[in-house]
């Protein structure tokens, strides 16, 4: 047992290292970096739908896609939506008349998305180790592998929502560090937890699907130049592409 432990933490660690990826845009200047925000965000919400559409309705489509798991995806969709309300109400995001908002509000709920995504991550890793350490390395890959692509777009997206490139980073590594909780709580229950998954699997994609639709895609809109349009459009095609890609090196 104390062989999974090991090589599942490794796992989860690495996996959490993958967040600080954003890292490499420290050597752009800020023009630069302003001129590519843009597109990173639509990466992001390429990565996020593909992965939804790709990756977590056909899993949870193996075991048979029932009017229940509708309803796990759509109280994703809702609970995230009255986050976002609270976070509307709270103080960081309120201002006064005339003084400007220190972070948009998509900006909390796409922590708040990666964060419960790495949570599961961490459910699924530490499960893999449980049935086999083959299994558990495999399936630490598959993450890796997908995980690139998206805390690539989320940190583009913490920056063009106003945070600077340290805060952005510190945040987006916090929010990877939940995949350390979702392996410990796998490893101490076991299969106690197994029970849960299509529940969380379901409610990240809601998730998922709100954030990039309501929050992402509205900011997307507000490019009026067609040429840079069209450039955001090809870029959400790579971060489908990408998610698409990844099915056949899982």
């Amino acid at each position: 047992m104390s062989i999974i432990w090991l090589y599942s933490l490794i796992s989860v660690a690495i996996v959490s290292v993958i967040s600080l990826v954003g890292i490499f845009t420290f050597s752009l200047n800020q023009l630069r970096l302003k001129s590519i925000l843009n597109y990173l965000v639509s990466f992001a919400v390429g990565a996020l739908i593909g992965d939804v559409f790709i990756h977590i309705i056909p899993e949870l489509a193996e075991e048979g896609f029932s009017q229940t798991i509708s309803i796990y995806i759509m109280s994703g969709i809702l609970f995230t939506f009255v986050i976002e309300k609270f976070i509307h109400f709270h103080h960081y995001i309120t201002s006064e008349p005339g003084i400007k908002k220190k972070y948009e509000a998509y900006t909390i709920t796409s922590l708040w998305g990666d964060s419960m995504h790495n949570f599961v991550d961490g459910l699924i890793i530490g499960g893999s180790f449980l049935a086999n350490l083959q299994l558990g390395i495999a399936t630490t890959v598959a993450v890796i592998l997908h995980e690139i692509p998206t805390e690539v777009g989320h940190f583009g997206v913490l920056i063009k929502g106003g945070f600077s490139k340290n805060k952005a980073l510190f945040w987006n590594f916090i929010s990877a560090l939940t995949s350390f909780l979702g392996v410990i709580i796998t490893l101490l229950i076991g299969e106690t937890v197994e029970s849960a998954v299509p529940f969380l699997l379901a409610f990240t994609a809601g998730n998922f699907i709100y954030i990039a639709g309501s929050d992402f895609i509205p900011v997307l809109h507000k490019e009026s130049s067609w040429k840079r349009s069209v450039i955001q459009f090809l870029y959400l095609i790579i971060g489908i592409i990408i998610m698409y890609t990844l099915v056949f090196l899982e």
